[in-house]
């Protein structure tokens, strides 16, 4: 599951690699450590037409099957069948977006029972990457202290992971986004053919990188 990328590259590098007509971000600083439940930028189809940038939080609302009991939902992260009753309303174009990353993290274990993330890259480097993303307005307790709030939410699919990633997080890894092909086709596609995408980038375009720097 993937619970930690980064988004370093600039603001004009989304615009170009995802047709954005219009920027809501203001002053998009780079951003090396992304966490679940924390602001980050998503390209979505605008009401008016075209795309737009906006800051969404990271984390879907929670399945309530999932939060008897719990005061707080910190979202879900990482949808692996959007096809399911509750994943379902939002495979439309509407609640589709494309969610801007230059490198993503998952944990390998290591034998004396902790961990550390290992980050991941294209290996070819170029255009920026895209996850195959959702996104929903929802009004939901998300921080203990700030009560009940009203957000825009986030979460990208996963698919079987490649043999990079695998070899450090078998169990699955995010659906990746790199050809313009494929950028328009799953934020315009009817859903059957858009959620063809989910499928692991291809093993050679993937390598293992540095983490990100921490700027400051």
């Amino acid at each position: 599951m993937c619970n930690l990328y980064a988004m370093t590259d600039s603001q004009q590098a989304i615009r170009e690699a995802a047709g954005v007509m219009t920027d809501h971000t203001g002053n998009l600083a780079a951003l090396p450590e992304i966490w679940p439940n924390t602001l980050a930028p998503v390209v979505r189809n605008a009401q008016e037409g075209g795309r737009e940038l906006v800051m969404a939080r990271w984390g879907m609302p929670t399945p309530p099957g999932y939060l008897k009991g719990r005061k707080v939902d910190r979202g879900v992260t990482n949808i692996r069948n959007p096809t399911s009753p509750w994943w379902k309303r939002w495979e439309g174009v509407a609640h589709r977006c494309l969610v801007p990353l230059t490198a993503f993290s998952e944990p390998e274990h290591l034998p004396d029972g902790s961990s550390r993330p290992i980050w991941f890259a294209r290996s070819e480097g170029g255009p920026l990457a895209f996850f195959a993303g959702i996104w929903c307005q929802w009004t939901s307790v998300r921080r203990l202290a700030d009560g009940e709030t009203t957000d825009t939410l986030f979460g990208f699919l996963t698919t079987t992971a490649n043999r990079v990633v695998g070899a450090i997080h078998p169990r699955a890894m995010p659906v990746i986004l790199t050809r313009p092909d494929e950028l328009d086709a799953w934020m315009n596609a009817p859903a059957p053919d858009a959620l063809r995408l989910q499928r692991p980038l291809a093993d050679h375009a993937l390598t293992i990188v540095p983490a990100p720097a921490r700027q400051g």
